[in-house]
């Protein structure tokens, strides 16, 4: 038995290609010495051309794509990997969205991966990254996906950026102008976050990961609260809330929260607390009454947080007139006082 084949082995568990108990089982054979490429093979039926493959490409981490140079991996989540590549008939570099072995043997979980695929390929809005399809290669299924550069508000939030507050605001119109679409074709992101936000190089926003993506009003399980525990509104927190804009205009408002003050609104040592703070608990946050915060932002975060989902904004039209004429106000106001020192600045002086 080799360290690299113990580490392979290792992988192989890891990437979701092999369950714990089969690499347990290979494992006595293994010590004695027998060759592990083999064992895959005679014990648990591998096909040559599949143990090759998951050699070739170290289990996936690695993939080969026919059609596409693969150039470098750009991210990875808890359901797919996404990898940065050149379409090798055209040029064009493109994100390929890659189904991890594990998920991609979960019949649900397959399917919601090619349903997201297909109602990105379908929507066209600039502020939702765009979809070109989905496909398989072998067993593995991947979308394409815009090359986005840039980052996403996450990122730059680990990097200790912290967001002055037009810029946050112009940050959440672009993306409630997204969601604004999205509910005009009836459909709820309900995992709205800074990880799902990018920001791309020329500063325009791009929402994405529509992996949790639903039709308005439709419900979930009555014991499953769909989203990223930290940014769900009170009504996902306790499960079996319906699919409502007015939940995503809540993490959107959670979003707003975190870029203007650098963490997060509720925080817990156990997900099971944060959710009984998102229920039980008012925001409180002395950082926005003491880092020079205009009232407007205050109030904006407080109604898009607000327990009582009627008294959120009810609708995104409401919330996006809400902050353009803040944001109109503010650039009027900038310019006037622009004006101003630009006038004193020309004014003769007397001799």
């Amino acid at each position: 038995m080799t360290q690299q084949d113990v580490q392979f082995l290792a992988l192989l568990v890891h990437r979701g290609h092999l369950d714990r108990s089969d690499a347990e089982r290979l494992l006595p054979a293994l010590k004695e010495g027998e060759d592990l490429d083999a064992l895959l093979i005679e014990d648990l039926g591998w096909t040559e051309k599949k143990t090759r493959l998951m050699r070739r490409t170290r289990a996936g981490e690695e993939p080969e794509i026919p059609g596409y140079e693969i150039l470098g991996r750009l991210g990875v989540g808890g359901t797919a990997e996404v990898f940065r590549a050149r379409e090798k008939k055209t040029g064009r570099s493109v994100a390929l969205k890659i189904l991890n072995a594990r998920c991609a043997a979960n019949g649900g979980m397959l399917k919601d991966f090619v349903c997201e695929a297909k109602m990105l390929k379908e929507l066209e809005h600039p502020n939702l990254v765009k979809g070109m399809g989905v496909a398989k290669s072998g067993n593995t299924y991947f979308c394409r996906l815009e090359l986005i550069h840039g980052q996403t508000l996450l990122e730059h939030l680990d990097e200790g950026q912290v967001f002055e507050e037009p810029v946050a605001l112009r940050i959440v119109l672009e993306t409630a102008e997204a969601l604004k679409y999205m509910a005009a074709e009836n459909l709820v992101h309900r995992d709205i976050k800074a990880g799902n936000i990018m920001l791309t190089q020329n500063g325009q926003v791009k929402v994405i990961d529509l992996g949790f993506c639903a039709e308005q009003n439709s419900c979930n399980d009555a014991d499953s609260a769909v989203g990223t525990v930290a940014y769900l509104s009170p009504e996902q927190a306790q499960g079996g809330a319906s699919a409502d804009f007015r939940s995503d205009i809540y993490s959107l408002g959670v979003t707003l929260f975190h870029v203007v003050v650098g963490r997060l609104p509720f925080e817990g040592s156990d997900d099971r607390e944060v959710l009984a703070k998102q229920v039980m608990e008012t925001l409180s946050s002395p950082e926005l009454k003491g880092r020079g915060l205009s009232p407007h932002l205050h109030y904006f975060i407080e109604k898009m947080m607000a327990k009582d989902v009627d008294v959120r904004y009810q609708s995104w039209d409401e919330l996006t007139r809400d902050i353009s004429e803040q944001l109109d106000g503010r650039d009027s106001l900038d310019y006037a006082r622009t004006a101003r020192k630009q006038a004193r600045r020309t004014v003769p002086r007397r001799r």
